[in-house]
């Protein structure tokens, strides 16, 4: 049985971070894997992203840069990539990240970390969300 006040508490936290772009995942997933749309909400948002210690700004910043150095999840980097503008991170500080990311991730991470964010910059152009 979910830990109700953890899921609401997730779910509050990941609409304030993601928005639309975080909502889609979690109803992407409901109808292949619900139990690992519930595990989204109240582990990284219930629990973690609500912790005290780093604002939501910085929490953003490490997720892009580990997403960025990773290198295979470019789906969830541009989720969070609207995260971290939604949470206060400007566009020029998303190109920063990944230009720091080529030093310690190298040059191919941090050029598709450019290119999706590049089309997170387009979509919310179009969108109006900036």
């Amino acid at each position: 049985m979910p830990d109700k006040d953890l899921y609401a508490i997730g779910w509050e936290k990941l609409k304030e971070i993601d928005g639309a772009a975080g909502e889609r995942v979690i109803e992407a997933l409901k109808d292949i894997a619900p139990d690992l749309a519930r595990y989204t909400i109240e582990f990284p948002f219930g629990e973690i992203y609500s912790r005290p210690g780093l604002d939501l700004k910085s929490r953003e910043i490490a997720t892009v840069a580990a997403l960025t150095a990773l290198g295979n999840a470019v789906a969830q980097l541009k989720v969070h990539i609207h995260g971290a503008l939604n949470v206060g991170c400007s566009r020029q500080e998303i190109v920063e990240i990944m230009i720091q990311m080529a030093v310690y991730a190298g040059f191919p991470s941090a050029l598709n970390g450019i290119f999706a964010a590049k089309e997170v910059f387009a979509e919310r152009d179009v969108n109006e969300l900036d």
